[in-house]
């Protein structure tokens, strides 16, 4: 019997989640699973990146709370023999339905994020409840999944799960096409032959990712070499950025296009990718760099940047929101790079497939972590 499986997440804006639950169910639909993407709102440019023979469920809520009602419908009616949802307010929700539901259904709940320092930097009052929500509810699911062994650490601490029930499963990342997309053509005219290297960085402008370190460690290199930064991505934040850049007298070095539709062309010419993030829970976009074959360059940050790294072996570690130490990386990674298909070996160990597998053995219940 081929296996129904739902994976629940808020919407399809452009997000790291987004895109390992698209490239999850890539993988989930290659291997015969029939795969609802389950929406609170189907909102989001990433609709337009649900592979083929994969559903899309709008159940039509404004905000994720509101959307309890609406699953507890689909799950009675669809019945899909499992579900995986993903970051806490989906994760309760999915708990709370499946309670109402009482479909006979296995649930798995994953955290993509590094939840302490998610919770101390939000403003919304009702993230104070979330560890309390987590403490009393995600002992109900079949499973738990978290990207990274930081992350897994984090979420046993805030939770009071015991670390050995948590699975660690990295990301789905690598899909076969992105070396071909990394060589499709690239219009930018600072990747030209001959021109100063490229410094990349890519991600939504918010205080997680802190571009003013980025911005300060540029100035700090720029002082002594030549070199452009481009930052693909947007948000609230890029009035503030671009005030810096000015401040710092990097602007005309520093370009800011906004979410780019293929990073990948970017980050096969680039000097060296760079993540200045005060904490991530995976860090998606080092892997996709080093699939590509690019230098990385990441802040030993809470979460996965060096897990991914092996601290160190594969990129440059720095300390988080030390500028100084940032552009000594950076340096470090232009003057002696690493072979670009060392680089790529281990970003292969994030492909689709293997993660495929392991969120398929705690769906079905060949393995519960």
């Amino acid at each position: 019997m081929t296996a129904k499986i739902a994976l629940f997440i808020p919407s399809l804006m452009p997000g790291g989640v987004q895109r390992v639950m698209l490239n999850l169910s890539r993988g989930l639909a290659e291997r015969g699973c029939q795969v609802d993407i389950v929406l609170a709102q189907a909102a989001g440019p990433f609709l337009e990146r649900v592979p083929a023979g994969v559903r899309v469920v709008d159940l039509r809520a404004g905000r994720v709370l509101a959307s309890l009602p609406a699953l507890v419908r689909y799950l009675r009616s669809e019945r899909p023999s499992s579900m995986l949802s993903a970051q806490p307010h989906c994760n309760l929700v999915a708990i709370w339905a499946r309670t109402l539901a009482r479909p006979g259904m296995r649930l798995v709940v994953s955290e993509h994020g590094y939840t302490t320092s998610a919770l101390q930097n939000s403003r919304r009052l009702a993230d104070r409840f979330l560890p309390f929500l987590m403490r009393r509810f995600y002992r109900r699911a079949d499973a738990v999944a978290a990207v990274s062994r930081g992350t897994a650490e984090d979420l046993a601490a805030r939770s009071g799960l015991p670390l050995e029930r948590i699975a660690v499963v990295h990301n789905p990342v690598v899909a076969p096409e992105i070396e071909e997309l990394a060589r499709l053509p690239l219009a930018h005219p600072w990747f030209a032959a001959g021109a100063p290297p490229v410094l990349l960085a890519a991600g939504r402008m918010h205080p997680a990712k802190d571009y003013p370190t980025l911005l300060r460690a540029f100035a700090d290199l720029r002082s002594r070499r030549a070199a452009r930064l481009v930052i693909l991505g947007d948000g609230k934040q890029r009035p503030e950025l671009e005030a810096l850049a000015a401040s710092l007298g990097i602007a005309a070095d520093v370009d800011m296009p906004g979410f780019a539709d293929n990073p990948f062309a970017f980050m096969a010419r680039c000097a060296a990718l760079v993540l200045s993030s005060r904490w991530e829970g995976f860090g998606n976009v080092l892997v996709e760099a080093m699939a590509c074959g690019a230098q990385v360059v990441s802040t030993d940050c809470p979460g996965g940047p060096a897990e991914i790294l092996e601290n160190g072996k594969y990129g440059r570690l720095a300390p988080v929101g030390d500028a100084p130490a940032l552009a000594a990386a950076i340096e470090s990674a232009l003057d002696d790079p690493l072979p670009p298909e060392q680089i790529r070996t281990r970003a292969r160990a994030f492909s689709i497939e293997a993660a495929t597998e392991k969120y398929l053995r705690l769906l079905t219940g060949e393995r519960d972590g």
